[in-house]
């Protein structure tokens, strides 16, 4: 039996939209209000979707508690309360868009989910999110 189960988690952070390539007009021009040499922050709401084969002595796909404990060492440890352009190595190189920073995630948790087929989605606000994953 495949099933997709799901756990949801919550951090916070702060980043600036702003390609070092552009010139700061052209940077205000796409990136608006966003490339705020202040930064500005997010209450990022995360989901973490695990689907495969339920293991039938347990019943379980992962178990959601040990899930919860690797989202929480892995990602909300590693991204809460940080300025993603200052405090994180994964974006010296790599404009921290929503897009880019759920890639980023799925990229630390999947060598822990193993063979599992493993899907991000991140919402920046209640309206706006970005997903990325295997299907």
């Amino acid at each position: 039996m495949i099933a997709t189960i799901c756990r949801r988690a919550h951090f916070n952070a702060a980043h600036r939209l702003h390609n070092p390539s552009w010139s700061d007009e052209k940077n205000r021009e796409v990136f608006g209000k966003c490339n705020s040499p202040y930064f500005h922050g997010h209450n990022f709401e995360l989901e973490v979707r695990v689907r495969g084969e339920v293991d039938p002595n347990t019943g379980f796909v992962i178990d959601l508690g040990e899930l919860g404990g690797i989202i929480k060492e892995q990602v909300e440890e590693r991204f809460d309360h940080k300025n993603l352009n200052v405090d994180c190595p994964e974006f010296e190189n790599l404009l921290p868009s929503t897009e880019h920073l759920a890639k980023v995630i799925y990229d630390i948790l999947k060598p822990v989910i193993g063979d599992r087929k493993l899907h991000i989605t991140l919402f920046e606000t209640a309206k706006n999110g970005a997903e990325y994953g295997d299907w």
